[in-house]
């Protein structure tokens, strides 16, 4: 190969990307103990049927974007495309419904084949919260108070705008999918292909539908409101009134919806305008009817994810970390010396590099690029008396410490 490249919708993340990606991930770890969410991985290849029954056959991710191969012994698998039916499938697989409700929260690369944008791969990463097993709107507080919780912290609380919809219960969803069909058969010669292959299929995707002539007839559908039914709507008043009373400011968007039937109830995306045409940085709702759809039994759940990658975009850099204490040997006795002693410290709970190769000046010199706030050197006079010379590299002022006292000399400059 003449020139190494990374395949196209990849990257390496490295120095300031990766401080923004770990401060996404260390965050929402830390508020997703706080919430009582447990800790979940899982596989990033499954079964290619888990997708194609979980996010529906007719969607674009499945139908064109999925990164589908057949191993060895003939399976057709696929990486996954998204966190949430690996989940379900594992809530059924390993028979979690017991713990139920169960609070799940993970991390992780996702893959799809679609058009690199800004803040958009194809290998990417997403932070994912979800609670199987819950039917109450109590629930859907819960997870839309963690994700604000979490922007909040990550310092975007004036760069999104939290927009949500009620898709209603099964009954309310029934009349509008008729309602639809009516109103798009008598534009059926507008639709695009793509929509009329889904007009008595799946009608809802065609209210997802990026044509910009579908946009058009999609702008003059029904609305579900129109058909939604006492309980569906006293289900979502309930959210509603619980993220009021905590504050939150919300924006009802009767077109934002979601194309297949298992979604119901709320659904919702935190939205910018700081990142160009890619808006959404974090969106989920309520699934009730996914679990039962893979084969296991009728389970309420609800759930969100939010792209590791767009986030960094938006967030500030982490403050300045004080760098490693740095260890810098002059001479191969000291050398010998210097290994015993980074083990030691190092078994003490602090951290410390080593300087391998370079006079004193560029050794030095390392350190400060480091932001070492101490520099630890060992030379052969020094040893010879049983101790070495710390210099603060702040206040360029050193003085000479005993070895068997260093890790107290230490102290000033531990994290």
């Amino acid at each position: 190969m003449s020139k190494l490249q990374p395949v196209r919708g990849t990257r390496d993340i490295f120095g300031e990307d990766a401080q923004r990606f770990a401060k996404v991930v260390e965050t929402f770890h830390r508020l997703a103990h706080l919430y009582g969410f447990q800790k979940v991985d899982t596989p990033i290849f499954e079964f290619t049927e888990l997708f194609a029954r979980g996010i529906g056959e007719t969607t674009d991710v499945v139908s064109k974007e999925m990164y589908t191969f057949e191993d060895r012994g003939g399976e057709s698998l696929t990486l996954r495309p998204e966190f949430t039916a690996g989940l379900c499938r594992a809530f059924i697989s390993n028979g979690w419904q017991q713990l139920a409700p169960l609070k799940l929260a993970g991390h992780g690369p996702m893959f799809r084949y679609e058009r690199p944008q800004k803040g958009r791969y194809r290998q990417f990463h997403q932070i994912d919260a979800e609670i199987l097993g819950a039917g109450e709107p109590q629930a859907d507080i819960e997870l839309l108070t963690m994700a604000a919780h979490l922007l909040d912290e990550l310092g975007l609380a004036g760069k999104v705008q939290l927009e949500i919809n009620t898709l209603g219960d099964s009954e309310s969803r029934t009349k509008w999918r008729e309602a639809l069909v009516e109103y798009f058969s008598g534009h059926a010669d507008a639709l695009s292909d793509d929509s009329k292959s889904r007009l008595h299929k799946n009608p809802l995707r065609i209210l997802d539908s990026k044509d910009e002539g579908d946009r058009k007839l999609v702008a003059d559908a029904p609305l579900l409101d129109k058909f939604l039914n006492a309980e569906a709507g006293q289900f979502f008043e309930t959210v509603l009134k619980g993220l009021s009373g905590i504050g939150m400011d919300v924006v009802v968007n009767p077109r934002l919806v979601r194309g297949l039937d298992y979604y119901c109830h709320t659904t919702f995306e935190f939205t910018t305008t700081h990142l160009g045409a890619q808006g959404t940085v974090l969106g989920g709702g309520r699934y009730d009817g996914l679990i039962e759809q893979l084969g296991g039994p009728a389970t309420p759940a609800v759930g969100w994810a939010g792209g590791i990658e767009r986030l960094a975009l938006l967030v500030d850099l982490p403050e300045v970390v004080r760098g490693p204490i740095a260890v810098i040997p002059l001479g191969e006795a000291a050398q010998a010396e210097a290994v015993q002693l980074t083990a030691r410290l190092r078994r003490a709970g602090l951290r410390v590099e080593q300087a391998f190769r370079g006079n004193m000046k560029k050794r030095l010199s390392r350190a400060n690029d480091a932001k070492s706030p101490v520099a630890l050197i060992l030379g052969e006079d020094e040893l010879a008396r049983g101790e070495l010379m710390l210099k603060d590299l702040t206040s360029g002022e050193q003085r000479a410490v005993p070895l068997a006292e260093v890790e107290a000399a230490l102290q000033p400059y531990q994290d």
